[in-house]
C-alpha cells in the first residue's frame, strides 16, 4: 500500500505492487507489466480546476491554452510541458481507475465542452482535440476520428449511456409444448457476461480473460467438420510485438477476407468503417491493447429490435502464426480480427457465417431495413435513389450472380462471380466526353482482383479529371481491392444492390452520442414482434385460402407528410424479418420461405375474415415467397388504412418472425 501511496503522490513506487492504481495487469503479450512509477503534486490539479472554473492563479478561465497546457504537463511531466508541470513523470493513465477517472474524465470533458465546442454541421471538435485524447481515457493508442473522440468523451462523461442488453446465446427448448414457434429461443442457460466486471476481475487478478461460453476449440470453429489443418489459438501480443485496436484511424481498407467464405460480413464491415458514428457503435471505443488490457473485448450488435453487447476473449485461429480468418491490412491492427470473432459467437461459430448477404451483416450492425433491387429491371429513378439514399446515411451491397458450377468465378473484366461488394460512394466528374456518374465500390479480397474496364486504375478517362477533384475523390491506384466506374457500367455489369436505410431510432441515437444532427430527413418507422403457430397462425400464403386468415394481421395508418406538396402518395417499405434461423445451421434447419400481402381496407374494422380475402386482392404484396432472412417491398401508395399479412408460403410452418414498416409519412398502427 506504501508503495501505491508513493507511486500515486509522489512518483517513484516501487516494481509491480499491485495495487488498483498501478500499471500492475498484463500487457498485449501475456507479460505483467511493472507497478510503480511517476506520480503527480496536488497543487498541479488544483491550478488546473481552479484555470477551468475562471478562477485562481492557476490561469485565466477563457484561456483554454493555459487548460491544456496544464493537463499535458500534469500527464505526461517534464521540464516545460506546462505551467503546473514540475519536471519528471507525473500522471500515467493506466493508473487512472474509479474515482480518479471520474473526477479528472468529468473536468476534462466538461471542459473541452465549454471551451472547445462541437460545430453542429460537421461533429467536429472547433479549436483541438476532445479532453479524452488528451488524456487517453479508454482510447489511448487508438487511432480515433473526430467522432469517436466525441462520442469517447460522452460516455466517458456521462452524457451518452447506451440501451444494451448482455449478449444470451440461444439454446434450443428442451420442450417446446406448444408454447413457442422457435426450436431456440434466447434462454439464460449462464450468467450473461458483463464486460466491464469481468475485465475488472481479471485486473484484480492479474490474468487474461477466457470466455467460458465460445473457447478456443474446434467447437467455435466448425460444427461439420474437423478443421482441415492445424491451428493454433493466439493472442495478439503472441502474433505481433505491440497490437492495437485502430491504427492511424480505421478505414474500408482493413477489412480482407482470410479463408472463411463471409465475403457478404467484409463487405457490411467495409461499409461500416465510412461513417464513424455507426462504426463506435458497433466497436466501442473505450478498449484497447494498452490501458486496462485483460485480453477481453466486446462488441455491440442488433438483434431484432435491441442492441446486445458481445464479449469475447482475444485468442484467434491462426495458422503458422498468421490470421486464419478476416484481418486487416496493418499487420498490428486487430479491430476486424476481433469484429469478426464476436459476430461468430453471436451465431455460434466461425462456420456459421458461410455463405449470407450483405444486407443481413448491416443490418446487424446498424439496425436499418434493407431493401433488395434487381438491376435488371431497376426502378426508373434508381440513380437519384441511390444518390437520395447516401445523403440519408444509407449503406450499398451488390453483386453478380453466382456460377452454379463454379465458385466465385472470376470474369475478364476483373469482377467476380456470387461475391458480395461494397458500394462506398457516388460522385459526378467531368470525363472526356462530359459529365458522368461515377460509383466506387470495393472488393473485400482487399487485392489486385478489380475491375478493370473504363475508369479502372490508371485508365486514360481520369486524365480528363483535374488534381484537385482526385484529391477530394480520395482516389488512390493500389491493388487494394477498389475501384471506381461509371453508373452505367455498374448497372451494365451488377445484378443484385442491397440498400440498408437507417431508422430514426438509429439516427437518434447517433445525435445523442455526437451532438450532431447528422440529417432533417429520416423515416417514420414501426415494428411488431410475431409467431407463426402449427395449427394457430401458420395459415400459409394465399394459395392456401381456407388457412389464410389465420395469419397474423397488423392494421397501420399512412398519412402524408405534407398534405401541401403536389405528390399525394406516401414512401412505404415493408419487410418481414425470421429469427434465430443462422444459429439452427448447426442442427441442419435453414430459413423458410416467407413473405407478405398488404390490403387497402378502406373503412373496414377488425379483424379480416376468409370472406374478405375470398372478394378483395392485395393493393401490395412482396415479389414472391423467399427462404431469404428478410423480405422486403418498396411502394408508393396513397394515404389509408391498410392491413398486412406476413406469411410462410406453406400452412403449418413455424418461425418466429419482426415486421418493420418505414415511411416518409406519418403512420399509426394496432
Amino acid at each position: 500500500m506504501s508503495d501505491l501511496i508513493g507511486g500515486f503522490l509522489d512518483g517513484g513506487g516501487s516494481r509491480g505492487g499491485g495495487g488498483r492504481y498501478n500499471d500492475g495487469g498484463f500487457d498485449s503479450g501475456g507479460r505483467q507489466q511493472r507497478g510503480g512509477g511517476g506520480g503527480f503534486n496536488f497543487d498541479d490539479i488544483g491550478g488546473i480546476i481552479n484555470s477551468i472554473s475562471g478562477g485562481g492563479g492557476g490561469g485565466r478561465g477563457s484561456d483554454i491554452g493555459n487548460i491544456l497546457g496544464g493537463i499535458g504537463s500534469l500527464i505526461g511531466g517534464g521540464g516545460g510541458g506546462g505551467q503546473y508541470g514540475g519536471g519528471g513523470g507525473n500522471i500515467n493513465p493506466n493508473r487512472l481507475n474509479g474515482g480518479m477517472v471520474n473526477i479528472i474524465g468529468n473536468l476534462i470533458g466538461e471542459a473541452a465542452h465549454r471551451f472547445l465546442g462541437v460545430d453542429p454541421s460537421t461533429g467536429r471538435i472547433i479549436g483541438a482535440v476532445a479532453g479524452n485524447v488528451i488524456m487517453g481515457l479508454g482510447g489511448k493508442d487508438n487511432s480515433l476520428g473526430n467522432i469517436g473522440k466525441i462520442i469517447l468523451d460522452n460516455i466517458i462523461s456521462g452524457k451518452f449511456r447506451r440501451d444494451v442488453d448482455p449478449f444470451v446465446r440461444p439454446e434450443p427448448r428442451p420442450d417446446r409444448g406448444g408454447t413457442g414457434p422457435s426450436p431456440i429461443q434466447p434462454i439464460p442457460s449462464h450468467e450473461p457476461l458483463d464486460f466491464y466486471a469481468e475485465r475488472d476481475r481479471c485486473l484484480a487478478a492479474k490474468r487474461l480473460f477466457e470466455d467460458p461460453h465460445f473457447p478456443a476449440d474446434d467447437s467455435s470453429l466448425f460444427f461439420s467438420r474437423s478443421p482441415p489443418k492445424r491451428i493454433e489459438w493466439l493472442r495478439p501480443g503472441e502474433i505481433v510485438r505491440e497490437p492495437q485496436l485502430i491504427t492511424e484511424g480505421h478505414s474500408r481498407f482493413d477489412v480482407i477476407q482470410g479463408e472463411l467464405g463471409d465475403c457478404w460480413l467484409l463487405a457490411a464491415a467495409a461499409n461500416l468503417t465510412l461513417k464513424d458514428e455507426l462504426f463506435y457503435r458497433v466497436v466501442p471505443p473505450d478498449q484497447s491493447f494498452t490501458e486496462n488490457y485483460a485480453g477481453i473485448f466486446h462488441f455491440q450488435f442488433w438483434q431484432y429490435g435491441k442492441w446486445v453487447d458481445v464479449v469475447i476473449d482475444d485468442r484467434l485461429p491462426t495458422s503458422n502464426g498468421e490470421l486464419m480468418y478476416m484481418h486487416s491490412k496493418s499487420n498490428n491492427e486487430f479491430w476486424s480480427a476481433l469484429l469478426e470473432k464476436a459476430y461468430a459467437k453471436l451465431y455460434g461459430s466461425y462456420e456459421a457465417l458461410k455463405g449470407g448477404t450483405t444486407s443481413e451483416a448491416l443490418e446487424d450492425m446498424t439496425g436499418g431495413l434493407t431493401e433488395f433491387f434487381d438491376l435488371h429491371q431497376p426502378p426508373k429513378n434508381i440513380m437519384q435513389m441511390m444518390m437520395r439514399g447516401f445523403e440519408m446515411g444509407s449503406l450499398f451491397g451488390c453483386s453478380i450472380e453466382a456460377d452454379p458450377y463454379v465458385w466465385e468465378a472470376k470474369l475478364s473484366n476483373g469482377l467476380v462471380k456470387g461475391h458480395a461488394y461494397s458500394i462506398t460512394g457516388m460522385r459526378i466528374v467531368n470525363g472526356p466526353n462530359g459529365q458522368v456518374c461515377l460509383m466506387r465500390i470495393r472488393n473485400p479480397w482487399g487485392n489486385e482482383q478489380e475491375w478493370n474496364g473504363p475508369w479502372s486504375d490508371n485508365s486514360y478517362e481520369w486524365r480528363s479529371v483535374p488534381n484537385n477533384i482526385k484529391e477530394e475523390m480520395g482516389l488512390r491506384f493500389d491493388h487494394d481491392g477498389e475501384f471506381w466506374m461509371s453508373f452505367e457500367d455498374f448497372m451494365r455489369n451488377f445484378e443484385k444492390m442491397e440498400i440498408c436505410n437507417l431508422g430514426p431510432d438509429v439516427m437518434d441515437e447517433v445525435y445523442q452520442m455526437t451532438g450532431v444532427r447528422a440529417t432533417s430527413n429520416t423515416w417514420a418507422a414501426n415494428t411488431h414482434d410475431g409467431a407463426w403457430i402449427r395449427n394457430q397462425t401458420a395459415g400459409g400464403c394465399r394459395n392456401y385460402i381456407n388457412t389464410f386468415a389465420n395469419n397474423p394481421q397488423y392494421r397501420i395508418q399512412l398519412t402524408d407528410s405534407d398534405p401541401d406538396d403536389d405528390d399525394e402518395l406516401c414512401t412505404v417499405i415493408f419487410a418481414v424479418m425470421q429469427k434465430y434461423r443462422r444459429n439452427l445451421k448447426a442442427q441442419g434447419l435453414d430459413n423458410v420461405p416467407i413473405g407478405f400481402a398488404v390490403y387497402d381496407v378502406g373503412n373496414v374494422s377488425g379483424r379480416l375474415s376468409k370472406q374478405f380475402f375470398q372478394a378483395n386482392k392485395s393493393s401490395m404484396r412482396s415479389a414472391a415467397f423467399i427462404n431469404l432472412r428478410e423480405m422486403t417491398g418498396r411502394f408508393r401508395v396513397p394515404p389509408g388504412n391498410y392491413v398486412i399479412v406476413p406469411s410462410t408460403f406453406e400452412p403449418n410452418e413455424e418461425a418466429e418472425f419482426m415486421l418493420r414498416v418505414y415511411t416518409n409519412g406519418f403512420i399509426e398502427s394496432e
